[in-house]
């Protein structure tokens, strides 16, 4: 007896090969699911734990700002501004004394290029009681400028380089530029380590 089957309109599947292709590949993403899941709570948990220590960072600076208006309203009353402002003026005089003119010589020697030199040298302090040095060089190129400003970048006792100003001598032999950059002593570089 012969039996026709269309094969067409009913095409034969095999289950235990269907499964062994894909169920692999179902097992190896459940698999990452998971993965990702248990992943996913532990970061969540982490950053609660961060959170929570944020949040008391924030309520010790909280703190301290509080006690800093304090204190300052305390030294703003008319009894106590003379000693405010003879603490401020010797806190200022101890900060001029404590700039060494040798040790800024000496870090100045390591990244200046040899066909240049120092004109004029200004220490100032900035608001946030850093040393700012603005110097004015002279040279033979506008090229030894540019190499200073990238010798003080790359040097640890110099931070925030930049030529502000140029002028070619009159007779086109030399260069004058202006260069300013904020100097770091080797107690502050240790103390930033």
């Amino acid at each position: 007896m012969r039996l026709g089957i269309n094969l067409a309109t009913h095409p034969y599947e095999d289950p235990r090969e269907f499964w062994s292709r894909w169920g692999l590949a179902l097992g190896l993403l459940a698999i990452l699911t998971l993965a990702l899941l248990g992943w996913t709570v532990r970061s969540w948990t982490n950053a609660g734990r961060d959170r929570h220590y944020i949040g008391e960072l924030q309520e010790k600076i909280a703190q301290r700002d509080r006690e800093r208006t304090e204190a300052q309203g305390f030294l703003d009353m008319a009894s106590n501004r003379s000693t405010r402002d003879q603490s401020q003026f010797l806190n200022s005089l101890i900060q001029r004394k404590a700039f060494s003119w040798t040790r800024i010589f000496e870090d100045l020697e390591q990244v200046m290029p040899p066909n240049l030199h120092v004109v004029s040298l200004r220490p100032e302090l900035n608001e946030q009681s850093e040393m700012l040095l603005d110097m004015r060089v002279a040279g033979d190129s506008r090229a030894a400028a540019v190499e200073l400003v990238h010798r003080m970048e790359g040097s640890r006792h110099f931070q925030s380089a930049q030529m502000v100003s140029e002028t070619i001598s009159e007779n086109g032999t030399g260069v004058a530029a202006e260069v300013i950059a904020t100097y770091v002593p080797d107690e502050a570089v240790r103390s930033a380590k």
